[in-house]
């Protein structure tokens, strides 16, 4: 028990450096143009990206899934169908009919 007591003392003194340091960075970074989610910008959705073309038909996830080059077991179509609907969610991609995906 004293040595929770001890460590979250420590914790405690640590805090006021914390919010300083938050506070520094939202001041430098303020004119910065950042994706609401950046995991977005990541290669894999850039990858996904770049499967589609804008006058395109739609793709299934097991189209997406040859089009990476990577297996269309379910282990590899159900993850590729997760960022899928992720991109939906964040209206870059729209889902036409279940499972069918264009660029929105």
């Amino acid at each position: 028990m004293t040595t929770l007591a001890g460590d979250l003392t420590a914790i405690e003194r640590e805090l006021p450096d914390l919010a300083t340091t938050h506070q520094t960075l939202i001041t430098l970074t303020q004119g910065e143009v950042t994706s609401p989610d950046p995991s977005i910008n990541s290669e894999p959705y850039q990858r996904i990206l770049a499967a589609f073309t804008p006058s395109g038909p739609g793709l299934r996830a097991k189209d997406v899934c040859r089009a990476l080059g990577i297996g269309t077991e379910p282990k590899d179509t159900e993850g590729i169908r997760a960022k899928l609907k992720r991109l939906t969610n964040r209206q870059i991609l729209t889902e036409t009919e279940p499972g069918l995906f264009t660029l929105t």
